[in-house]
């Protein structure tokens, strides 16, 4: 799916942020309008997330959660009870998925149930080793003393 945006004047002066330009046009136009079930993102901290979606109808075995390299993946599927004639139908209780592009080092930590509300909370945990660190400078280097020959010494 194309946008309107032309990234390629920042493809010849970035090395690596492929990722997110493809991102930027997969989310710029949602696939097949925005029929799914509706959302919210919450920022709850410095580095925790939560999302709330809207699943009425739902139990927890008709929906599934996935967590895969940069994505979550929300299915939800009901069973199709074909003895049901509805005289009208406006509830959304159709098969749906819904996915959320997540940026490095998000974890999912958990996933509840309640009152037609699927919650998802996410924090985004750094390791250790890619945080900033403040490197200390040395005020008075250590030189090794330099070896001097003596005038008088033959070679």
């Amino acid at each position: 799916m194309r946008t309107n945006m032309d990234f390629s004047p920042f493809y010849r002066s970035s090395i690596g942020f492929d990722r997110i330009f493809d991102l930027l046009e997969r989310t710029a136009v949602p696939p097949n309008g925005d029929n799914g079930p509706h959302y919210d993102i919450v920022k709850l901290g410095e580095d925790s997330y939560r999302i709330v979606i809207a699943v009425p109808g739902y139990s927890d075995d008709e929906l599934t959660i996935t967590h895969e390299p940069n994505m979550l993946v929300i299915n939800g599927a009901k069973p199709e009870t074909e003895d049901v004639q509805y005289l009208h139908r406006a509830l959304a209780l159709g098969p749906f998925v819904r996915r959320f592009e997540l940026a490095d080092h998000v974890n999912v930590n958990g996933a509840k149930l309640e009152n037609g509300l699927l919650t998802i909370d996410l924090t985004k945990e750094i390791p250790e080793e890619m945080k900033p660190r403040r490197i200390a400078i040395d005020a008075a280097p250590t030189a090794e003393p330099s070896k001097q020959i003596e005038g008088n010494v033959a070679a």
